[in-house]
């Protein structure tokens, strides 16, 4: 049997290997890249940036290891915005939990990422989000706000216009969920 993509143009060749690097490895690195920034749109705009050199490469084939090059290359592009932002005082950066105790975020404290650690962080982040894509819509959503974009519960309740106890009854459920459905992983590592 003739291998179809081999008898293709070169251009239509690339075309199609970053489309199938954009659909394996589009979401665990969309993931990755936002677990390392502020918002959404930084993550998207790395991550384009990403695709964007992939796309450049004029021969995907001799990269060995595509998802280690395309977290690396990710890495890299958060690294360089992090260094064109002003500087930060450490108070702006560390945060306080539920128990009153400040905290630094892990990409902060982490040390030297190989690749095998990278790719570890980003399938952590494909099975928290999966776990969330079980959730209800509203447990979920209080979830992410809370954690994720750091809205305290009682702006969540102005924002929702819901009850401060349903809102905290809504994160119970989730970290609950999350709890029971990560146990396996949380074992693992």
């Amino acid at each position: 049997m003739v291998d179809l993509i081999s008898t293709l143009p070169v251009a239509q060749q690339q075309n199609r290997n970053v489309i199938k690097a954009v659909q394996d490895y589009g979401k665990r690195l969309f993931w990755f890249i936002r677990g390392r920034v502020k918002t959404n749109e930084d993550a998207e705009d790395i991550l384009q940036d990403v695709w964007y050199q992939l796309s450049s490469l004029v021969d995907v084939e001799p990269i060995e290891q595509l998802s280690a090059w395309l977290f690396k290359v990710a890495r890299n592009r958060i690294t360089d915005k992090q260094r064109k932002q002003k500087p930060q005082l450490l108070e702006d950066i560390a945060f306080e939990d539920d128990e009153g105790e400040w905290t630094l975020p892990e990409a902060i404290i982490a040390g030297d990422a190989t690749p095998e650690t990278e790719f570890e962080r980003a399938f952590f982040w494909e099975e928290l989000f999966a776990a969330l894509n079980e959730l209800p819509q509203e447990q979920r959503q209080v979830f992410i706000w809370n954690e994720l974009e750091d809205m305290t519960l009682q702006q969540i309740a102005d924002k929702t216009g819901d009850n401060i106890k349903t809102i905290i009854s809504r994160k119970r459920y989730a970290v609950e969920h999350l709890r029971e459905r990560l146990q396996d992983l949380y074992n693992e590592y």
